[in-house]
């Protein structure tokens, strides 16, 4: 019997779409041919999260046909020196993105890369250290101190021993988040210590690289118990940024932002100008060192895409 409906989806392979529709059934869906046509740039056209209309036909085929404008969403580039992005997940209150200071190492720019990704689409992100059992305490001072004082909230927790994992339900309950980061942080095991029901693989630390090694393959959105939904993504090794002009870039780094309208020249680049606020205020120690280096690597990369 032929139908449409509408619905979310909540898994996505690639080839095959799982639809959660508005009535809580999940139908695996194929997509429209058009819809890989329609001049994306994207290397996944649908993504999880995405609110579609679907179509059964008379054989019992279901197909996507439709995705519904997006409010949000996260996107990177899908390789070095690509003009192709890649959407990780549409349609989210919060991204969490879960971070360790070693074993493995958890990189500063790809968190800020992260970041800007988030200030440009307006997700809102919360930052989560994982595995804060195995990390240096003076490292952990730090990496707070850099990023409260840029805005970011950031969590703690020991996933195995249920270690701060109250704030991680408290942030999660009732919303959509996405949770993000590199291989073997810990994510697959934070989700599963929140809701044990989720039926979620976890994976060991490669001991040849101490990198972490996949154990999610697709990304999958979760309902959780309590309310709210988590998607569960595969990890990110590089995030590189797209559609982000180099003269907005500071924008997306609130602690610059703040600090910005003090600038001699409105058109300040922050890189070179007398009378920087910005300058000024990483001299003073007001923006992270760090913080500021991953703006200037960012803008000598987006020049590097123009050309």
């Amino acid at each position: 019997m032929e139908r449409n409906f509408d619905g979310t989806v909540i898994r996505a392979t690639g080839s095959w779409y799982d639809v959660r529709t508005d009535g809580g059934e999940v139908v695996p869906c194929r997509i429209r041919g058009r819809l890989r046509l329609e001049g994306r740039r994207s290397t996944n056209p649908v993504v999880v999260g995405d609110r579609v209309v679907c179509r059964t036909d008379e054989g019992g085929d279901s197909l996507i046909e439709e995705i519904r404008p997006r409010r949000n969403y996260v996107i990177r580039r899908a390789s070095n020196l690509s003009k192709e992005s890649h959407i990780i997940a549409a349609n989210i209150d919060r991204a969490l993105l879960v971070v360790t200071l070693r074993e493995p190492e958890t990189a500063p720019e790809f968190v800020d890369r992260f970041l800007v990704t988030c200030e440009a689409y307006k997700v809102p992100a919360t930052l989560l250290l994982s595995k804060i059992d195995l990390q240096d305490a003076e490292a952990v001072a730090a990496f707070r101190t850099v990023y409260e004082a840029a805005g970011y909230r950031v969590l703690e927790t020991a996933a195995p021993q249920g270690e701060g994992l109250d704030a991680v339900w408290e942030l999660l309950a009732g919303r959509t988040t996405l949770v993000a980061g590199n291989s073997g942080v810990g994510k697959s095991t934070l989700i599963r210590a929140i809701d044990p029901t989720l039926d979620i693989r976890t994976g060991a630390i490669s001991e040849s690289h101490r990198k972490g090694r996949h154990t999610t393959t697709f990304s999958a959105m979760y309902p959780l118990a309590g309310g709210g939904a988590v998607i569960d993504t595969p990890g990110i090794k590089g995030f590189g940024l797209i559609d982000i002009d180099g003269a907005e870039l500071w924008h997306y780094f609130p602690e610059m932002l703040r600090e910005a309208g003090a600038c001699r020249f409105y058109n300040c680049t922050h890189t070179h100008e007398p009378g920087c606020a910005v300058v000024e205020a990483v001299r003073e120690g007001r923006i992270a060192l760090s913080r500021y280096e991953s703006y200037l690597k960012i803008l000598d990369e987006d020049e590097k895409y123009r050309k």
